[in-house]
């Protein structure tokens, strides 16, 4: 059975930005990485915000999501009532967006695994109350 771990846009930026200090650390990780990756289009719009400094590196970035080096997972617009009500019990710290659709799909498909540089998801749980174990 194939891993299935989500990724946060910190990693995903430094993957794309050869100047970022975590870059050489992703590359050798997704080497070995035997799995699927997921993410959702929150993260996507993040990281592609962020590679902003450079067009070729962010079509670089859509290229390599176009042919599949993760999979996006869907969110309707249903479902996004589980998501503010997350942003809302974590006000505190906060949570945005992307951190909530990331915690949301891990309730969803019963994922267990993150890669982050976000220490938030130290303190975030699942809506089924476990935390995501950071495998980076």
């Amino acid at each position: 059975m194939r891993n299935t771990t989500l990724i946060d846009s910190g990693h995903l930026i430094a993957l794309f930005d050869k100047g970022d200090k975590y870059h050489q650390r992703v590359l050798n990780f997704l080497k070995t990485y035997n799995g699927t990756l997921i993410t959702t289009w929150a993260v996507l719009t993040e990281v592609s915000h962020i590679l902003d400094f450079n067009l070729n590196v962010q079509l670089d970035f859509l290229k390599w999501v176009d042919l599949e080096g993760l999979t996006v997972y869907e969110i309707s617009q249903k479902e996004l009532t589980h998501i503010i009500k997350m942003v809302q019990n974590y006000a505190n710290i906060p949570m945005d967006l992307a951190d909530a659709s990331l915690i949301y799909v891990a309730y969803q498909e019963n994922i267990k695994n993150i890669i982050s540089i976000d220490s938030n998801f130290d303190i975030y749980r699942t809506l089924k109350n476990g935390f995501l174990q950071n495998c980076l």
